[in-house]
């Protein structure tokens, strides 16, 4: 099982097995990289899967609330017709509400719409944090206290990240949650994983849905 999370420089991805750690591996674009994990069962990702013809997803909004006091890290779903725009000011003539780090996540979100899978399907890292934590977590992930408590998650849960790492030129935050993103698919895997919302609508095939 293997959680990719995004990066400036690509795509960062922790692999495990049976819940433990088992390599961490870095790809310039995503296609590259599920070829890299072409033994790999189940992959979470990062980026939304299914994308609003307009309106939020219930996946988002019931993410945020989820998180509770990380609720800005769930960035709303950009609406498939932003995602063409050259700028984020035509974006914006387009859907006056649209944020700033909606349409920077375009490019990726698009990346990985081209290239899915059957073993491909989304997370939220905040929303599997919360979860392994059985809690809400005060701290930022760029925080040296949010980072200390989510690795220290992770080991608890049995997936003990090493101090290096063949994907550790990522920022460390991007590593933690490709990280608790393994641990989520680990769960896919096994039939425990529950989503956000319970019962998702169904688009091209697929539940919009985050998985944690």
């Amino acid at each position: 099982m293997a959680g990719v999370d995004a990066w400036r420089g690509g795509w960062v991805s922790v692999v495990a097995e049976d819940g433990r750690f088992v390599d961490s591996l870095l790809a310039r674009a995503f296609a590259e990289l599920l070829e890299r994990l072409d033994k790999v069962i189940v992959v979470g990702v990062d980026i939304p899967i299914g994308l609003p013809s307009d309106g939020p997803r219930d996946a988002d909004l019931e993410a945020r609330a989820f998180v509770g006091p990380r609720r800005a890290s769930v960035f709303p779903t950009p609406p498939r017709t932003t995602l063409a725009a050259a700028t984020y000011a035509e974006a914006r003539r387009l859907v006056p509400s649209l944020s700033a780090q909606s349409f920077a996540l375009g490019k990726k979100v698009l990346e990985v719409d081209s290239h899915l899978d059957e073993r491909v399907f989304e997370v939220h890292p905040e929303v599997s944090f919360a979860a392994l934590a059985g809690r809400h977590l005060q701290y930022s992930k760029r925080s040296w206290n949010g980072q200390l408590e989510r690795r220290r998650l992770l080991a608890e849960a049995g997936l003990e990240l090493p101090d290096r790492l063949a994907g550790g030129d990522a920022p460390a935050d991007d590593v933690l949650d490709a990280a608790v993103a393994a641990w989520s698919a680990t769960r896919k895997a096994r039939g425990e994983a529950q989503s956000l919302p319970s019962h998702p609508p169904v688009q091209d095939g697929r539940p919009v849905a985050i998985w944690y």
